[in-house]
């Protein structure tokens, strides 16, 4: 796993070991950052079920502000911290956060441009819709959720799918706010 492009370019990421994190892999993270090209740049980053914060750190090397991850596995925390480390971002770009993804939510401390969101494949549908309703999302913001591909897509009450893609058993799915929020 590495970063495919921006500054850090072609750097290796550390994963923990086991099976309790599922890294995405290099080609689904080119597919997905090529679709997100004009949104990085200044954007502030939410990772979600961060992992070894893979989406975040591609974020920040392509030039986004600020990426905040949030992640509650300690070796996925411990593989995180070391890959921030290595890389040398520091708290005024990455800020880590060793919470549930519902207990982050409940005080976010900002609105997010970009939310990458890569819960364990388990996570019900419903209940990633509802975390999903929950994110401060700022005006004309992107959600990013990775699924396996046949399980069933969220469908969060604020925003509505604007695109989708397989990649081998992972589903990429893109939603922006529901035409109803937009407006308000």
């Amino acid at each position: 796993m590495r970063v495919v492009a921006g500054r850090f370019g072609g750097r290796r990421l550390v994963a923990p070991r086991g099976g309790a994190t599922r890294p995405v892999t290099d080609r689904v993270k080119e597919a997905v950052f090529s679709s997100l090209a004009d949104r990085i740049e200044g954007a502030a980053v939410a990772d979600l079920y961060a992992g070894t914060g893979s989406f975040g750190i591609e974020s920040l090397s392509r030039g986004a502000r600020l990426a905040v991850f949030v992640e509650t596995d300690p070796s996925a925390l411990e593989a995180l911290r070391r890959n921030l480390g290595m890389l040398g971002l520091g708290e005024d770009v990455a800020r880590v956060v060793p919470t549930t993804v519902e207990s982050f939510l409940l005080e976010a401390p900002l609105s997010f441009d970009l939310v990458f969101c890569d819960p364990p494949w388990s996570l019900d549908a419903e209940h990633l819709a509802g975390v999903l309703d929950r994110v401060p999302l700022a005006p004309g913001a992107q959600v990013v959720v990775s699924r396996r591909w046949q399980d069933p897509v969220p469908q969060p009450a604020r925003l509505r799918i604007y695109r989708q893609r397989r990649y081998g058993d992972t589903r990429i799915v893109r939603y922006v706010e529901s035409a109803e929020e937009m407006s308000r």
